[in-house]
C-alpha cells in the first residue's frame, strides 16, 4: 500500500543511517530523516521518501555539502556531533547485543583527520558522448556529477580533475569506468577499471595525461601504464610501495588510530600472527617490538610488505606467507607458537579462522573489522572457545556514512571447549 502523505515521527536512526518510524502499517525506514524529526513522507511498504520536514529535531543542523540527499556517498549529515557519535557507537553496541555478546564498548574514536585519502570516482557518458564524473546515487544506477567533495583530503582533491581527463581520453570506448585514486606521499596513484584492453593510442594518451597532470602512477586494471614516481606510504619505520589497487585504510588518521589500538593490545607479545595482513599496516608497526608472521592471499600486497620490511631499520623478523585464509585458515596447531593473533578480515569476516583461533592455546587476540555484524559473529565464536572480549572500540574514518571500523581485544578467560565440537560447526 502506498501512502503519499504519511506523517511520521522519527524515533531513531537505523544501521544504514535511515530514520526509523512506526506507521499504522508497520516500521518505515526513511533516508535523510533524523531522530526527533516530524516529517511528511511518501511511504511504500517499509520504504519512505522524505517529502518535507514538518518539525525538525533539536539535533538537526545544516548539512555540510550541497550534494547531500542526491549523492549516495553520505547517509547522515546535519546531525549534531554528540547525537552523531552516539549513533555511530550504537551501531557496534547493537551488533554485539544482537549476537548475545556482552562487551565494554569504548567511546567513538573520530578518525576522519584531514579526510579521505582514497576514493573511487565513476565516469559515464551521456547521449552526446560527454563524460560525466562523480559518485552514484544511493540505491540507484544514476550518476551524480560533482565538482568537489568536502570529505576528501586536500591531497586527493586534484583526483577529480584527473578522473575527468581520463574519462575524456577514453571517450571513444563509451564504457562505464571506475577510477580509483589514492593520495600517496609521492602523489596520486590512479587505477582505471572497466576500460578493458587498451589500444596503443589510448595507452599513449593516458601516459601523456599522467605526465601533464603530475600523477605518480596510472594503471589499467592493476597493470601500470606509467610510473612517473614510485607511489609510497610511510607505515611506522617502513616505507611501503603498494601495488596498483592495493587495499589501504580510507584515512591516514584512521590508519593511525587502528594501529595504535592494535599495538597497545599486542604490547608484551613476543611473536604475533598478523592474519589478512595486506601491505603491512599492522605488521610493520608490530615488528618494532615483536616477531611477526604476516599471512595474506594477495601476493602483490605481501611482496610490498616484504620489500618494505627488508629496507626498514630496527624491525624484528617479519616472515610472510601467501595463503587464502578463507579456504585454508591457520589451524590451531599452526597457531601454537604465537602468544598473540591479530586478524583483520574483509567485510564478510572470518568465521572458520575464528574457530581455529578459538580451538588454539593463543592467549590474546586482536580483532579488527569494518563490519560490526560479522565482528560480533566472530567474537561470539571466540567467546564460546574460552575468550573474554575485554573491550571493543568503534573507529569512525567514514564520516557521514553508516560504515564503522572497530577493534576488539580478547584475552583467554578459560580453557577452550573440546576442539572437535568447535571445528565441526
Amino acid at each position: 500500500m502506498i501512502d503519499l502523505n504519511a506523517k511520521l515521527k522519527i524515533e531513531k536512526l537505523g544501521a544504514r543511517g535511515e530514520g526509523v518510524a512506526q506507521s499504522a502499517h508497520g516500521v518505515v525506514f526513511t533516508p535523510y530523516a533524523l531522530p526527533g524529526d516530524e516529517i511528511l513522507a511518501e511511504v511504500d511498504g517499509e520504504r519512505g521518501k522524505l517529502v518535507e520536514v514538518l518539525r525538525p529535531s533539536q539535533d538537526r543542523i545544516p548539512p555540510f555539502c550541497a550534494h547531500y540527499t542526491i549523492c549516495g556517498g553520505c547517509a547522515v549529515q546535519g546531525l549534531r556531533a554528540g547525537a552523531y557519535d552516539a549513533w555511530k557507537r550504537g551501531l557496534l553496541e547493537a551488533a554485539l547485543a544482537n549476537a548475545g555478546v556482552a562487551a565494554d564498548v569504548r567511546p567513538l574514536v573520530d578518525a576522519h583527520g584531514l579526510g579521505r585519502r582514497r576514493a573511487v570516482f565513476h565516469a559515464r557518458y551521456d547521449a552526446r558522448g560527454r563524460a560525466r564524473v562523480g559518485f552514484m546515487q544511493a540505491r540507484a544506477h544514476d550518476l551524480v556529477e560533482i565538482d568537489a567533495c568536502p570529505l576528501l583530503a586536500p591531497a586527493l582533491r586534484p583526483a577529480l580533475a584527473a578522473a575527468r581527463a581520463i574519462a575524456d581520453a577514453l571517450r571513444a570506448l563509451d564504457k562505464p569506468l571506475d577510477i580509483a585514486a589514492v593520495a600517496t606521499q609521492a602523489g596520486l596513484d590512479v587505477d582505471i577499471r572497466g576500460a578493458g584492453r587498451l589500444e596503443f593510442a589510448e595507452r599513449q594518451a593516458l601516459i601523456a595525461l599522467a605526465q601533464d597532470s603530475d600523477l605518480a602512477r596510472i594503471s589499467n586494471h592493476g597493470v601500470a601504464l606509467i610510473e612517473v614516481r614510485q607511489p609510497f606510504l610511510v607505515m611506522g619505520a617502513a616505507r611501503v610501495a603498494p601495488p596498483p589497487g592495493a587495499f589501504l585504510q580510507a584515512t591516514a588518521a584512521g590508519e593511525e588510530a587502528l594501529t595504535r589500538l592494535v599495538c597497545e593490545a599486542a604490547r608484551g607479545a613476543r611473536r604475533v600472527a598478523d592474519l589478512f595482513a595486506g601491505v603491512g599496516t599492522f605488521a610493520l608497526r608490530l615488528a618494532e617490538h615483536a616477531e611477526v608472521d604476516a599471512v595474506e592471499m594477495d601476493g602483490a600486497a605481501l611482496a610490498a610488505l616484504a620489500r618494505a620490511a627488508h629496507h626498514a631499520a630496527g624491525l624484528k623478523r617479519i616472515a610472510t606467507q601467501t595463503r587464502d585464509l578463507f579456504r585454508r585458515p591457520l589451524s590451531a596447531a599452526e597457531l601454537q607458537p604465537f602468544d598473540c593473533v591479530v586478524f583483520d578480515p574483509p567485510r564478510a569476516g572470518a568465521p572458520e579462522q575464528a574457530r581455529q583461533i578459538a580451538a588454539s592455546d593463543v592467549a590474546r587476540v586482536v580483532g579488527v573489522s569494518c563490519n560490526p555484524q560479522t565482528f560480533a559473529r566472530d567474537a561470539k565464536i571466540l567467546i564460546e572457545g574460552g575468550f573474554a572480549l575485554e573491550s571493543a572500540t568503534p573507529v569512525d574514518q567514514f564520516r557521514a556514512s553508516a560504515h564503522l571500523e572497530c577493534v576488539g581485544v580478547f584475552n583467554r578467560a578459560r580453557k577452550s571447549k573440546p576442539r572437535r565440537s568447535l571445528l565441526s560447526r
